[in-house]
């Protein structure tokens, strides 16, 4: 096992002090502390712009166990502020990762926790949600100043951390697709943290994809003449990103549109649907959803700190405590998942199997619809590939958009 000498903490806002040892950059990081609990993809998860402004406590216990290289990275730069976790392994022997995960952190400027008590953090997230923090490394720590640092950080409620991410000029991303019939068709993808798992879905499905701006306006996109539009994953509050949902609103019933994780949030909003903070969020590769459109249950890769507000049928069947289960939630049919909204019905499509979160959605009048989790998740599960597939019809036939049938 990897250990340093060098100190380190992890210190939470409600004064709870871990104590372990610093690994990769020394130094001092604040942000909200959320726990992933995926047993590999540990480099896809801090290069994923969605973790900008939180610190990853890693729950499965051993964690760089196969190394990294550079093809994993879904975007050029860490975007985790620290990496929290129980073992660290510097392993560089294999071939497909020759490079080993602390010199890789240390290269990237990115502070490190090992030794924590990873089971002791997590249910404290749990139990008392996540939490701003203040995670460091290096000699002559002191633990009031590091608590100081970390009650005097802003909560992540309110952020637009969209507007960090997001690329600052439009650049064009193209691969051949092997298997769509069809004529390639060309998308726009809105960065507001994008991965480049998703481009990849894009491309495998014969779409040339130009990314555009955060702030790019309806009228830029709509002048590009594209087959469909991309809404991309994200960091921070869906509703301080108040010029998206503007934009989306304005794109609406115009061309076809397909968005996960903060762009599922934002559409949601651009319907007139509301948002709300997770108490500890979603993050890991093995939530089960069920899909109200094929009667499915997928086991999806999530990454999402803020939810869409459920509809009343829902919330009321969770509060009088329905049970959760393969079936979906007990006593729900499909068509009681509509919803009225500013743009005519919207139909919920996908429900979480864990709690009853709302995961997809459609507009029953115009082309549109979404999904909470990440059908392109690196390193996988691949459940949910088929929702490129379903965007791609949706552009080129104008299907797609037919009623959910009810659940037998």
């Amino acid at each position: 096992m990897y250990r340093d000498s060098v100190p380190g903490y992890v210190v939470l806002k409600d004064g709870t002090v871990f104590a372990g040892f610093g690994f990769a950059a020394q130094g001092r990081v604040l942000g909200e502390v959320v726990f992933n609990t995926s047993m590999t993809g540990y480099q896809e998860v801090v290069t994923d712009p969605s973790y900008h402004g939180q610190m990853v406590v890693f729950t499965y216990p051993m964690i760089g166990n196969y190394g990294v290289c550079a093809g994993l990275a879904e975007s050029d730069t860490v975007h985790s502020r620290a990496i929290i976790v129980r073992e660290v392994k510097n392993t560089s022997r294999t071939t497909g990762c020759p490079e080993g995960w602390v010199d890789w952190l240390t290269d990237q400027g990115t502070v490190g926790v090992g030794g924590i008590d990873t089971r002791a953090l997590t249910r404290r997230i749990r139990e008392h949600g996540a939490m701003t923090a203040c995670v460091a490394a290096g000699p002559d720590l002191k633990v009031n100043g590091l608590l100081a640092a970390a009650q005097g950080h802003p909560d992540m409620a309110g952020l637009d951390l969209a507007s960090a991410v997001s690329c600052r000029e439009p650049y064009e991303w193209s691969a051949p697709g092997p298997h769509a019939p069809g004529p390639r068709l060309r998308v726009v993808a809105y960065d507001y943290g994008i991965k480049r798992s998703i481009l990849k879905s894009l491309a495998a499905i014969d779409c040339d994809v130009t990314v555009v701006p955060a702030h790019w306006t309806a009228e830029q996109t709509l002048a590009m003449k594209p087959d469909g539009v991309f809404l991309s994953n994200g960091p921070g509050d869906p509703a301080a990103v108040g010029y998206a949902v503007e934009t989306i609103r304005s794109l609406l019933g115009k061309v076809p549109i397909f968005g996960v994780c903060l762009g599922h949030q934002l559409l949601a909003l651009a319907t007139g649907l509301s948002t709300y903070k997770l108490m500890f969020g979603h993050r890991g590769s093995n939530h089960p959803v069920r899909d109200y459109f094929t009667g499915r249950v997928e086991i999806t890769s999530q990454n999402h700190g803020f939810a869409v507000s459920p509809p009343v049928a829902v919330q009321e069947a969770l509060d009088r405590g329905s049970v959760i289960g393969e079936g979906g939630v007990a006593g729900l049919e499909a068509d009681e998942l509509l919803v009225e909204s500013d743009q005519g019905m919207v139909q919920i499509t996908h429900l979480n199997l864990n709690d009853g979160t709302v995961e997809g959605l459609r507009l029953v009048d115009l082309p549109a619809f979404s999904v909470q989790y990440h059908p392109e998740a690196g390193p996988g599960p691949h459940d949910s590939q088929y929702l490129f597939e379903r965007f791609r019809t949706l552009m080129s036939e104008g299907a797609g958009n037919k009623p959910v049938p009810a659940r037998r």
